[in-house]
């Protein structure tokens, strides 16, 4: 019984200290989540001049709204309905909001660049037809929902949800948020009309826009709650140091 005990537990351990995340992984990650998190701080200040959203190329307070954000703005001309307006923060968040939708861009051709030369996206992150069956969706929906954490053996692999997920932000979410956003500058547009064309409109592209990035910020916040449950301390360490555990520990 300690023979076959034996070889079970040092596969665990080698599989707990194995390299679970890339250098570049681990630097894009924390690019990304200050890039994240400088864009939804200046993303905010920028919505709050005008929480007004619209279809097609005009928009303004004489259109009729596609919807509204139950919010109040920072500029008195809109009307939302609070008898107060907040402070107009508009110049240094669209700054900040520019510079650090640059900075995303780079560091995502990086890591596409990365994960393609070393076959990440195909190795840890396409899944396979078996996974996409509906009794796997179920049984990874049902793992995701339960209460324990998950074991030694599950934890240096995705399962078939996250995967998609990441997938879906990676190659769906953020280049949509990209582009819409590319749409609303005017000098761009300019010079390459079909940026805002594809949309049908600037105030198109504003709204998808929005509702992206609201999609963006669903799964941030999945994620980090998802990390929590499944084990912050391990988590944290393996995108800082790249391994679940430390050397010290067996």
């Amino acid at each position: 019984m300690a023979d076959a005990v034996q070889p079970m537990m040092e596969a665990v351990a080698a599989s707990r200290n194995a390299p679970r995340h890339s250098a570049l992984v681990r630097v894009t990650h924390w690019i990304t989540t200050l890039c994240v998190f400088a864009l939804l701080v200046s993303g905010i200040q920028i919505v709050l001049s005008h929480p007004r959203f619209y279809w097609g190329e005009v928009g303004n307070v004489l259109t009729t709204p596609l919807f509204t954000l139950p919010v109040p703005s920072s500029r008195a001309a809109v009307p939302t309905g609070y008898g107060y307006v907040l402070s107009d923060q508009n110049g240094w968040s669209r700054s900040l909001h520019f510079q650090a939708a640059w900075v995303l861009v780079f560091t995502g051709i990086a890591y596409l660049i990365s994960g393609l030369l070393r076959r990440h996206f195909s190795r840890n992150l396409v899944p396979t037809g078996a996974d996409l069956r509906p009794r796997s969706l179920l049984e990874a929906a049902g793992g995701r929902l339960r209460s324990r954490k998950p074991d030694e053996a599950e934890a240096p692999r995705y399962n078939v949800l996250q995967r998609l997920a990441y997938l879906f932000v990676i190659f769906v979410l953020t280049p949509l948020a990209i582009w819409t956003g590319l749409a609303m500058s005017p000098a761009l547009v300019s010079a390459f009309p079909f940026l805002v064309g594809a949309f049908g409109g600037q105030q198109s592209a504003r709204t998808i826009h929005f509702v992206v990035s609201a999609l963006i910020v669903l799964f941030v916040l999945v994620h980090t709650a998802m990390v929590c449950r499944a084990g912050f301390t391990s988590r944290m360490r393996a995108m800082i140091t790249g391994r679940i555990a430390s050397r010290s520990e067996p």
